[in-house]
């Protein structure tokens, strides 16, 4: 707990100052109006500052994971079932976690509450944590005191979030491999194998033909470069990095993204789900349609889609149907649409929308199914084009080196 070091006036209002270990400002501030002293200034100690500039054990911490917001929306929904006040809750949860950074942020929590913030708002200084469809759904839980139907309904979210990015993993680790390994074999054959062949056929003096003049020539440059290239390609991933984190950038690789071979399609029908999920719940708490809408496109991990969800929320601001906005987004199949227009119709739009978003979620896991024996053949393609580059640059000059010599025995 870091140490706070401040000035104040006591009840004859002489100026007074000292220190003292609280969680944050607003704790050390209660802290000395019990004690009857009015704070004028408040400044984190030095010791604490130098311990936050560089704490190694903050650096090696896990960080929080879904799954830790899964059992963490778990626990507080028991909790406040069983009627436990939210203070009790957050520390009871605060010794039992293992993660470090969640417990540290629950304890935060703990004191916010202790100084008069409500959860919600509470939550709304950890955006990394708690994004703004969590803070919103916590928000509408306690304005009608059914918080614990909120953390049911984030769990239940969460959940399948979770699931949905364990089967793309799981899809995605067989051509993730084979690549890697055939990247791995095109590094050593340029590095070790084509220039142990480079030196046979210089020492023979036979012409070569081009394949094999393009094939030595590009393992000359990946040996003579090799340095460079490493470097290159440790430094592009953090360059990657930079650019996808510009406005620009984050929305040119949404929309790349949607046009991946094989990959696309999945993409985009888990985002799609993720936003129809999204919105039902928002729509069955009460949230109306456009605060809805803004939210969920801060939910959607792709800016290109947000974007597309933003303009359906002008639309609706300007009187039109979710039926018309959902056409002119174009992002939604003719069945998809026909289902807006009947919820439309109904005026049940969430529970339409919880069947979209079961819909997308039994395409996706079509297509996860589907994947290997899709990316299988342009895996075999890749790999057989390695295999004639190899045929038609190495052995086709060995087989004329082999003639050439019969041809002088004879």
């Amino acid at each position: 707990m870091p140490t706070y070091n401040y000035k104040g006036r006591d009840g004859a209002g002489n100026l007074v100052d000292g220190s003292v270990d609280a969680a944050n400002e607003n704790a050390v501030a209660e802290t000395l109006l019990s004690r009857g002293v009015r704070p004028v200034e408040i400044k984190i100690g030095e010791s604490a500052n130098k311990k936050g500039g560089f704490d190694l054990s903050s650096i090696f911490s896990r960080k929080i994971s879904q799954n830790d917001l899964l059992m963490f929306c778990r626990q507080m929904y028991t909790l406040s079932k069983a009627g436990i006040p939210i203070m009790r809750a957050l520390h009871g949860l605060g010794d039992t976690i293992s993660n470090k950074k969640l417990v540290e942020v629950l304890k935060q929590l703990e004191s916010d509450l202790a100084g008069g913030l409500p959860l919600a708002v509470a939550m709304k200084k950890f955006p990394k944590v708690f994004n703004s469809l969590f803070v919103a759904l916590v928000n509408v839980g306690e304005n009608t005191g059914r918080l614990e139907e909120a953390f049911q309904q984030l769990a239940e979210y969460i959940s399948l979030e979770v699931e949905t990015k364990r089967r793309v993993k799981s899809a995605m680790r067989y051509p993730v491999i084979v690549i890697s390994f055939i990247v791995l074999a095109m590094i050593i054959l340029n590095i070790w194998v084509i220039p142990v062949f480079a030196d046979m056929f210089g020492k023979f003096g036979v012409e070569l033909p081009l394949s094999t003049r393009i094939l030595i020539g590009t393992s000359n440059f990946f040996v003579k470069y090799v340095w460079f290239i490493f470097a290159l390609l440790f430094l592009l991933p953090f360059a990657w990095l930079w650019w996808i984190k510009t406005p620009a950038g984050r929305y040119k690789w949404g929309k790349w993204q949607l046009k991946i071979p094989v990959m696309g399609s999945i993409l985009i029908r888990s985002q799609l789900a993720r936003f129809s999920r999204s919105f039902a719940i928002m729509i069955r708490s009460g949230v109306s349609l456009n605060v809805a809408l803004t939210l969920v496109a801060d939910a959607i991990d792709n800016a290109y889609l947000a974007e597309k969800v933003l303009k359906m929320r002008e639309g609706v601001e300007r009187g039109e149907s979710m039926y018309q906005t959902a056409v002119a987004s174009g992002m939604f199949s003719p069945l998809v649409l026909q289902m807006f227009a009947v919820g439309d119709e109904t005026g049940q739009i969430d529970t339409l929308l919880i069947e979209v978003a079961e819909h997308y979620d039994r395409e996706v896991d079509y297509e996860l199914k589907a994947l290997t024996s899709k990316i299988e053949p342009i895996l075999l393609l890749v790999v057989a084009g390695m295999v004639l580059i190899l045929a038609l640059g190495i052995f086709t000059p060995m087989w004329d080196m082999y003639g050439a010599m019969q041809g002088k025995h004879k």
